[in-house]
């Protein structure tokens, strides 16, 4: 991704790269001295002050940001926690910012909404991007955007799903029992986790701040696609006109976007996606994406034991009260 940054000469860019280099350096250095938990997966997994975690180079593309990010009143962010439907996301916001869906024939969504901490401030960069995503914490995140007023889109999954999708994609790279990283995700123990805290940060900043922070959930969009697009698209200040809707520009939005369209295109299929320091294959990041898929997965005894921790942490937030929780609780 191009950086927005104006440089006058080639000595001032070498400058600054030498600048750049040295706060990641001093960042990395802090950053080892965090505690460590097993992830599961190859590397381990670095606890953040804040108490998440992640690996450490990811931790540390968080401090960067933390630090030397701005943001602008204009700008969009999309966060979920990992594997709640992010890509399908993706996909809906910034067709609905250009008003068509031709860019995702060429190009995956992670590549036309990049990750801040996966695509955008790493290798010793720290660029300025606009349509920004991220599964970083709430209270990691700059400063600046909340004070800057930039909208930010939150879009939250059932966990017992989440959970599901989440050991789906880790056992691509490497075999993971399921007992075990129930276990890791039921004590908190997830990238970017632990899942409750991630989710009531963004649930009590939207409770706080409506009109700057619009919570979704999957099951919401996966049962009115349409109106939850019309929804965003509003929110972001992209709203569509009865004109495009009497011609079905939204709706064409809504089938281009569909699971089955995107991963069935040439791009997804075998196309790759720069990851900071690794390319990763884009069909990776499409399964199944239904709801109720913990079912096929999950014994009851595990379910429960995610069904009590949500009614635990969530008690007395509201959150709770959200058709998507009440409907699981009467399941």
């Amino acid at each position: 991704m191009a950086s927005s940054f104006l440089l006058s000469s080639a000595a001032e860019a070498a400058d600054e790269a030498t600048a750049h280099k040295k706060i990641y350096n001093q960042l990395r250095q802090v950053a080892e001295t965090f505690p460590t938990a097993p992830s599961g997966i190859r590397k381990p997994y670095s606890r953040h002050p804040d108490g998440w975690y992640a690996t450490t180079a990811r931790v540390v593309s968080a401090m960067v940001m933390k630090s030397h990010m701005m943001a602008c009143a204009t700008d969009v962010f999309l966060i979920t926690f990992p594997k709640s439907g992010t890509t399908w996301l993706k996909a809906l916001l910034y067709s609905a910012f250009h008003r068509e869906a031709d860019e995702l024939a060429v190009h995956s969504p992670h590549q036309l909404v990049p990750f801040l901490e996966y695509q955008v401030f790493v290798e010793d960069r720290i660029p300025s991007p606009r349509l920004l995503t991220t599964h970083i914490p709430s209270q990691s995140l700059p400063d600046s955007v909340a004070t800057s007023g930039c909208k930010v889109v939150y879009l939250c999954r059932d966990p017992k799903d989440c959970f599901v999708s989440l050991w789906h994609f880790w056992n691509r790279f490497m075999p993971w029992d399921i007992d075990e990283a129930h276990r890791q995700f039921c004590d908190g123990v997830s990238v970017f986790g632990p899942y409750w805290e991630h989710v009531l940060g963004y649930w009590n900043w939207h409770v706080e701040r409506p009109s700057q922070v619009l919570f979704l959930t999957y099951e919401e969009l996966a049962t009115d696609t349409l109106g939850q697009l019309r929804r965003l698209a509003e929110f972001v200040g992209r709203p569509f006109t009865a004109e495009e809707q009497e011609a079905g520009v939204d709706k064409k939005i809504v089938e281009a976007c569909a699971m089955e369209s995107l991963s069935g295109l040439e791009v997804n299929r075998s196309g790759t996606t720069d990851m900071a320091d690794t390319t990763v294959a884009n069909n990776i990041f499409f399964r199944r994406g239904v709801v109720g898929d913990w079912r096929n997965h999950l014994t009851p005894e595990m379910a429960r034991r995610i069904d009590e921790i949500t009614e635990s942490k969530f008690k007395g937030s509201g959150l709770l009260l959200h058709p998507q929780f009440l409907q699981a609780k009467g399941e």
